[in-house]
């Protein structure tokens, strides 16, 4: 557009010297006729009337056309501005992000990209969203943009053996005679709603905020018991933008571990939640960096974090007891470096990390957990992409990734006096990797595999005779593989096979599956 305008300036200053060209000629030709023939006065004049009125009129359309290019080199910066705000909001992933595939955010390297492909459906979904957000919008109270985002996701299931949840299970349990194993059944309340805001520039930085809400925190009494989840607050991050630096606080996933499986059967929370993958939305606060501006490979995190406790203190469910890590009165120290690049064909990331967990426990005990990552995510052959995450250390379950008690607590005082300060020691390893083949915009397929558990041994050694059941289990291993078509840009098709070995401290693992469909519907 603007181009075109450039050319509308350029056509008329044209016409404008032709004009003048011509009547300079028409002059020069005319002057001995006038010097002969007075009467030829008026028609010079004439004519130089007309060239002043054809100059006046170019400059006009000079005037106007210059308007009008700095009117759409400022709506081009604007669009340009929020497109920026809005690319630090996604996900990726999630995932993103949704499983909602959940993913990175922040500003990344952009590499070239090859040309889109996009079929007639899609086209057809898009320019009725535009049709739409011409005549209504959401909404806010403080007047800025805001979107409303999210997935109407239906689950439905068979699960074989015995497992901690029934719609989205964790871990397997052992199994006693006489009693049924596994069970049919569907489930809405992997359901998710999201809100993303784009709010004006303070201090010079771009500010940003999104909220995604879920429907799986608990069950409710009655008759719909099963079917309608309490609602939870999954994630709430507010954003300083700036060229090279952004600031980032709310709860939020660990920002040590970015990447996620992709699988729409375990949205609720991600996939290898309990085999592999640190994952608790967990309050941080943390400072990004990027070195050569917004498109710099490489970028270093930092930041403070209050991980959830895994320990239940108390059956009142109002009241909130200091977990080690707040009774330490320090917070847990995070480092990231990583090295991305964006690309639909290659994308490449690879990051490294490390925390420092300060804990304190009944008595004056005190532990200093910690941790070692490392996370990838690259392409190998055309259309295929790895992914997956390693981490080691101790005193991390706050983090998830590690098979958690299924059982209530018969006696939460031992446990928080005495076997949680041993837990505390006991070492920790897990990781997961998905292998990832698009074979067109419609048609995926995912392959992934996730282990996290406890040294043996040593947790042996710290239940001893002091915790009489072993109801934690020492290793938690999970596959899955599944197929996911998309007809549309907003409509989701998967089916997926799971497969879940847990072993306890002594004796043969349990085993439990499950074979389930999603279909969801993203708005």
């Amino acid at each position: 557009m603007m181009s075109s305008f450039r050319n509308t300036c350029v056509r008329g200053l044209c016409l404008g010297i032709a004009a003048v060209l011509n009547c300079g000629s028409s002059f020069a030709q005319s002057a001995p006729t006038a010097a002969a023939a007075p009467g030829s006065q008026q028609e010079l004049n004439g004519k130089i009337e007309l060239l002043t009125r054809s100059l006046e009129q170019t400059q006009t359309e000079l005037a106007r056309s210059r308007s009008e290019i700095e009117q759409l080199r400022a709506m081009l910066g604007e669009v340009l501005k929020r497109m920026d705000a809005t690319a630090a909001l996604s996900p990726e992933g999630p995932s993103a992000g949704t499983g909602v595939a959940h993913g990175p955010t922040g500003l990344e390297s952009a590499a070239p990209a090859p040309a889109a492909q996009i079929s007639q459906d899609d086209w057809d979904v898009l320019n009725a969203r535009v049709d739409e957000q011409r005549q209504t919008k959401v909404e806010s109270g403080s007047k800025f943009r805001l979107k409303l985002s999210g997935i109407a996701l239906f689950n439905a299931f068979d699960t074989k053996g015995r497992a901690d949840n029934l719609d989205l299970p964790a871990i397997a349990v052992p199994s006693f005679t006489g009693s049924p194993s596994g069970g049919l059944g569907g489930s809405a309340r992997q359901s998710i709603i999201g809100l993303a805001g784009i709010g004006p520039e303070v201090f010079g930085a771009r500010t940003s905020a999104d909220l995604q809400m879920g429907f799986y925190g608990g069950l409710p009494s009655g008759y719909n018991a099963t079917t309608s989840g309490i609602a939870n607050l999954r994630i709430m991050r507010i954003r300083f933008d700036w060229e090279k630096t952004s600031v980032i606080a709310g709860l939020d996933v660990p920002f040590f571990s970015p990447n996620t499986p992709t699988t729409y059967m375990s949205v609720a929370v991600p996939g290898f939640a309990s085999a592999g993958n640190l994952w608790a939305w967990t309050p941080t606060i943390r400072l990004e960096q990027r070195f050569g501006g917004a498109g710099a490979p490489f970028k270093v995190e930092g930041g403070l974090l209050d991980p959830s406790s895994n320990i239940n203190y108390t059956t009142n469910n109002n009241l909130r007891l200091p977990s080690s890590t707040e009774s330490s009165h320090s917070p847990i120290y995070a480092l990231r470096v990583s090295y991305n690049k964006r690309s639909e064909e290659r994308p490449l990331s690879f990051g490294v990390g490390g925390l420092s967990s300060p804990q304190k426990y009944f008595g004056g005990y005190r532990v200093t957990g910690w941790a070692a990552t490392a996370d990838w995510r690259f392409g190998l052959l055309p259309r295929t992409e790895l992914s997956g995450q390693f981490f080691t250390g101790r005193g991390i379950d706050g983090f998830g990734g590690l098979p958690e008690n299924p059982y209530p607590l018969q006696n939460p005082l031992l446990y928080t006096q005495v076997i949680a300060p041993l837990l505390a020691d006991v070492g920790v390893i897990g990781g997961w990797s998905q292998l990832k083949f698009r074979w067109n915009a419609q048609h995926e397929f995912n392959v992934a595999a996730g282990t996290g558990g406890r040294n043996s041994a040593s947790l042996r050694q710290a239940l001893g005779t002091s915790y009489s059941a072993p109801l934690i289990p020492a290793r938690n291993e999970m596959m899955f593989a599944n197929y996911i078509f998309r007809p549309r840009s907003d409509l989701v098709f998967s089916a997926e096979y799971r497969r879940i070995r847990t072993y306890e401290v002594n004796g043969p693992p349990d085993i439990a599956g499950q074979v389930g469909l999603a279909l969801g519907f993203l708005f």
